[in-house]
């Protein structure tokens, strides 16, 4: 992944002296398991841990001549150990190497982005209990439909988020697995006893049965649980453009001392950071989608894959953990008018309300369909005439005839829609959510 999106501790996982250093970790563990077992001189895992060094410049020189990276490793490896190296690698295959390391190096990563997604869930709880009781208009089709909460629509993303986090979890038991089988996963000139025990030093779980490989639908559980994950933060980042906009204006990206939004005119403020996540969520999108291409491997496996994923699952990873710090900043910086909150709730002179003003009229007796027709006919004369709702339907001989003005008035009362707040910050934070008398049903 380019500079540009990485960050150091996620980069660090995925930097190539690190996967070397995985590398060796696995050849040890074998080694050790070997030598316990009196497959190997008992001194050799000593001296390998005690000597082994790895430069990564020899080692890629090699590679340029041998054209194969596990044999330049070991042979670079080899050369700082001497003579007891000839015993790493015993029995073993490239991939019992290449995807063991890989299993470590995701469950690391996996690691690192729950940590991130956490952060976010933090910052949306705290966002969405200081607004709980902001009311704002509710859309569907991008038009006025009935109030909602600001701190409601963040209740929606806190718990989609914590789906994403179940989600990351799962993928997480799928990729830290290892193998350690051999060529064709028979483990012929092994013992199945080895790779337990050497999973289980490195942190992983032995893949019940593999191949010459790991197989891959378990690294694309993981690319998917991530482009799902990006396309959440895609989701809010659009919200928040939408809400941004000059004609809503309701929430805006946070804007530093010193930032320019154009470089041609002066009063431009725009949603940059909503923006890169919006395009880069599709980037993730297509890392998935090729990790699903690289499970159909030939029999017991061929290279196909070997190229793909050298880019796309150290991208994917550094990319992910960008995309949440870039969203976590976001929401706990974000600015918030609930002034034109409470102005744009204005802008349709009180037709969001149509449905409560139906509902008291079917109460009364009258078919669903008249109250609708009713309704309707002065919604849409408010709509042409610019006059509210509320008066409009007191002038209505259909609607006087059987709802009191004080009716009415209730009707158009936006606490009414809104009474259930409580109930729902209840279901998504706990017994913690504080009650407000307005909300109280009655």
């Amino acid at each position: 992944m380019i500079a540009r999106y990485s960050r150091p501790r996620m980069s660090a996982i995925w930097e190539t002296g690190n996967r070397y250093a995985a590398w060796l970790e696995v050849e040890l563990a074998a080694a050790e398991a070997m030598a316990r077992r009196g497959w190997i001189p008992k001194k050799v895992p000593v001296v390998c841990r005690k000597k082994a060094r790895i430069d990564v410049a020899r080692i890629l020189e090699i590679e340029k001549k041998v054209k194969h990276d596990v044999i330049a490793f070991l042979t670079g490896v080899g050369e700082t150990v001497g003579p007891e190296a000839r015993f790493l690698h015993y029995g073993l295959t490239s991939y019992d190497v290449v995807d063991t390391a890989l299993g470590m190096l995701l469950a690391q990563s996996c690691d690192l982005l729950l940590e991130g997604v956490d952060a976010l869930l933090a910052a949306i709880k705290k966002q969405a209990r200081r607004y709980k009781d902001t009311p704002m208009a509710g859309r569907t089709h991008g038009m006025h439909a009935e109030p909602i909460t600001f701190g409601l629509k963040l209740c929606s993303w806190y718990e989609e988020m914590r789906r994403n986090r179940e989600r990351l979890v799962r993928a997480r038991v799928s990729i830290a697995v290892g193998k350690i089988s051999g060529a064709v996963g028979t483990y012929a000139h092994l013992d199945p006893a080895i790779e337990t025990e050497v999973c289980k030093k490195l942190g992983l779980v032995a893949d019940p049965i593999s191949t010459q490989v790991v197989q891959r639908d378990r690294h694309a559980d993981y690319l998917l649980a991530l482009a799902q994950l990006a396309t959440s933060l895609e989701k809010f980042a659009l919200e928040i453009r939408h809400l941004q906009r000059t004609e809503v204006g309701e929430v805006e990206e946070p804007f530093t001392s010193g930032q320019k939004g154009s470089s041609a005119m002066p009063h431009k403020k725009n949603p940059i950071i909503s923006e890169q996540i919006c395009g880069l969520a599709r980037v993730m999108r297509g890392y998935a989608l090729a990790t699903l291409e690289n499970n159909p491997l030939w029999h017991e496996r061929d290279i196909s894959n070997s190229s793909v994923e050298r880019i796309v699952l150290p991208d994917a990873s550094i990319l992910m953990d960008y995309l949440l710090d870039r969203m976590t900043y976001l929401v706990a910086d974000f600015v918030v008018h609930p002034d034109v909150m409470k102005r744009n709730l204005g802008l349709t002179g009180g037709r969001m309300h149509s449905e409560t003003v139906m509902l008291a009229l079917t109460s009364t007796g009258l078919r669903r369909e008249q109250a609708y027709e009713i309704v309707q006919r002065n919604a849409m004369e408010g709509m042409r005439s610019g006059r509210p709702l509320r008066e409009l339907l007191g002038a209505d001989p259909e609607v006087t005839k059987r709802l009191a003005a004080a009716q009415l008035d209730a009707a158009f009362d936006p606490k009414h829609a809104l009474r259930w707040t409580d109930a729902i910050f209840k279901r998504i934070f706990g017994k913690g959510t504080k009650k407000t008398a307005a909300r109280r049903r009655g």
